[in-house]
């Protein structure tokens, strides 16, 4: 199922999707108390892990484990429950950000900019981390739980190079429009198989569609991530346009959303980071574009909108 072509319809009658009616200016949302903490000063990811799971196991059998089993199950609490040993025993899932000599990073005065990909992972993410390799370029990927499902050997492997993992539900639903437990299991859903695939949890989440309400906003404390650029790759489905689209709108402190389920995508990358390393970006994940501390008001690349 093409999930990126049928996620672009108008959130609601005269709004559409990329605009700032959409808050799609706003690129990231936090509670006022976060689920766990980032590595103090170092902009790394501590991922999940539940006191007494073992990765690598099922997701039901996981659920059971959790307690997260069921469309009603109560997902609150869920990061909240690990304990220091457990993540002690976890290797960081985000190094702290660099350039490309390996050189550390602050945001607040480089020209950052983060790459995020929704809606896989799929046949063509191995070629995309190919591409990031070749420019040392980390980027965030908000994936779907059925296809994590259907391809977790690819998810391990984004991992495993450095890049960040955020929960794009398990179905692609629309969140605005199910209940409060709808929006629980779709979420815990997701941390079940990716932590099954992988042995993390995300810590970040984007809604489908830009979907977001206080209703959806109430039924977990992680950051709900948005975007500052959208590239259209998923209407256009035309490199030259994507690569066109990313330069012209790209500043520091973008959030630019692509979707790796298109070939056209994947394709347009090698020129995207080509260009945008020529003008001094440098490729950093979500996490580490707040430096660590993601804030807890909706901002834009330039600073809170509030």
């Amino acid at each position: 199922m093409d999930i990126g072509a049928a996620s672009r319809r108008p959130l609601r009658p005269g709004v559409k999707r990329g605009t700032a009616r959409t808050i799609a200016t706003a690129v990231l949302v936090t509670a006022a108390c976060g689920a766990g903490q980032l590595a103090a000063g170092t902009g790394t990811v501590q991922a999940a892990v539940l006191p007494g799971i073992q990765g690598g196991g099922s997701p039901a059998a996981e659920a059971s484990q959790t307690g997260l089993s069921g469309s009603g199950a109560p997902y609150a609490g869920l990061a909240e429950t690990w304990s220091k040993a457990s993540r002690a025993l976890l290797k960081p899932m985000i190094a702290a950000a660099q350039d490309v000599r390996g050189r550390p990073v602050d945001c607040r005065r480089a020209k950052c900019v983060a790459l995020t990909f929704d809606d896989g992972p799929g046949r063509y993410t191995d070629t995309l981390l190919r591409h990031l390799s070749t420019h040392r370029a980390r980027a965030t990927f908000f994936v779907v739980g059925r296809n994590v499902a259907a391809n977790p050997g690819i998810l391990r492997r984004t991992v495993a190079a450095g890049h960040e993992i955020g929960s794009h539900t398990w179905s692609h639903s629309d969140l605005t429009r199910l209940s409060a437990a709808g929006v629980r299991s779709e979420l815990a859903r997701t941390d079940q198989v990716i932590k099954a695939a992988t042995g993390l949890v995300p810590r970040i989440v984007r809604p489908p569609y830009g979907a977001l309400n206080g209703a959806v906003r109430m039924q977990t404390s992680r950051p709900m991530v948005m975007w500052s650029v959208d590239t259209l790759d998923w209407l256009h489905r035309d490199s030259a346009r994507v690569v066109k689209k990313t330069i012209k709108s790209v500043r520091p402190g973008s959030i630019i959303l692509f979707h790796d389920i298109h070939p056209t995508t994947v394709r347009a990358m090698p020129q995207v980071l080509k260009s945008l390393s020529k003008r001094g970006y440098t490729f950093v994940t979500v996490s580490q574009l707040f430096g660590g501390n993601p804030p807890r008001l909706v901002y834009s690349g330039g600073g809170p909108l509030l």
